[in-house]
């Protein structure tokens, strides 16, 4: 079993310019690149004379005013949004004033939100954003001349969607699955088990195509969603390994596995293996010793677990 992804990097952009992705689906990509939004926050446009805005990304005048000039003569009825974080949702109200359209998305989960590290709690994720529509697995966002399935896939975030455009088998996977990079899954926010039980839901799709909120499209989605889920039960197995060993502490660990990781990088790491270690808690393989939780924690074999790791 190997750790090892097959991402694909060489993404060409042009900002402000909507280019064709998909039959009936123009992309615009967001000027705001990053250690976790790669080249920029991708903004899809869905349909013709009628058409869709799926995740208008950031708050960005520039960037608002290159979907406007895409969807110049074009009625804009629906904003969707594939999750809270600011670079996917924080665009919606002041596109909505542009443009109109109603802002659809799953709306407040009732659940803690943001990250248990320093500058990840409000500052990636609007825990107050409430849509015009809330929707939920199953409903169907309809226009004229398209139609798009709603898809709940929490564990990168516990609110987060995917749309799946009906007829085409082309699903917009937002964060939960990207071509460029692993998904972030940072504990409250994120959930190793919700993440890996949507995986799994993926993967009996017989979709062609996945267009991620941010790097290219996605030609082989069962393949990389397979890749994805074969390189978590790796992780959580090098995880167990290093406990076995008496490295149980998230910096330890982190230090271990990510020994070459850019430093801009380590906390999303060390959230991550905070991800694995909960739900490998969960299944009572692990067990924290002490009063001390989360990234201070010091991690060890439970005495009652039993079985092979496994995160399926």
């Amino acid at each position: 079993m190997s750790a090892e992804l097959a991402f694909n990097r060489n993404a060409d952009v042009d900002y402000g310019v909507a280019a064709e992705v998909a039959p009936g689906v123009r992309r615009v990509v967001a000027n705001n690149p990053g250690p976790y939004t790669f080249l920029g926050t991708n903004t899809y446009i869905v349909g013709t004379d009628e058409v869709a805005i799926i995740d208008p990304g950031p708050a960005d005048e520039a960037h608002l005013d290159a979907i406007a000039r895409a969807t110049r003569g074009q009625r804009v009825s629906h904003i969707l949004i594939t999750h809270s974080h600011r670079d996917h949702c924080d665009g919606a109200l002041p596109l909505r004033q542009r443009l109109g359209g109603e802002i659809v998305a799953y709306g407040p989960t009732g659940t803690e939100r943001g990250a248990i590290a320093p500058g990840l709690g409000d500052g990636f994720v609007d825990a107050a954003f409430t849509p015009d529509l809330p929707v939920s697995d199953g409903d169907t966002i309809k226009g004229r001349g398209f139609a798009l399935d709603v898809l709940h896939m929490p564990g990168h975030a516990p609110d987060h969607l995917c749309f799946a455009l009906i007829g085409q088998r082309t699903v917009f996977t937002g964060d939960h699955v990207m071509g460029w990079n692993t998904t972030v899954i940072a504990p409250p926010e994120g959930s190793m088990a919700d993440f890996l039980a949507s995986l799994e839901r993926l993967a009996e799709r017989r979709d062609k195509v996945f267009l991620p909120g941010h790097g290219g499209r996605i030609e082989t989605p069962r393949r990389v969603v397979r890749a994805y889920m074969t390189h978590r039960i790796w992780r959580e197995q090098t995880i167990l390994a290093c406990i076995d060993e008496g490295v149980g502490t998230i910096p330890r660990i982190v230090a271990r596995l990510y020994a070459g990781l850019d430093a801009d990088l380590k906390v999303a790491a060390a959230l991550s293996v905070l991800a694995h270690l909960e739900f490998l808690a969960a299944r009572s393989l692990v067990t924290a010793e002490g009063a001390t939780e989360g990234l201070s924690a010091c991690y060890v074999r439970a005495a009652s677990g039993s079985g092979a790791a496994a995160s399926s």
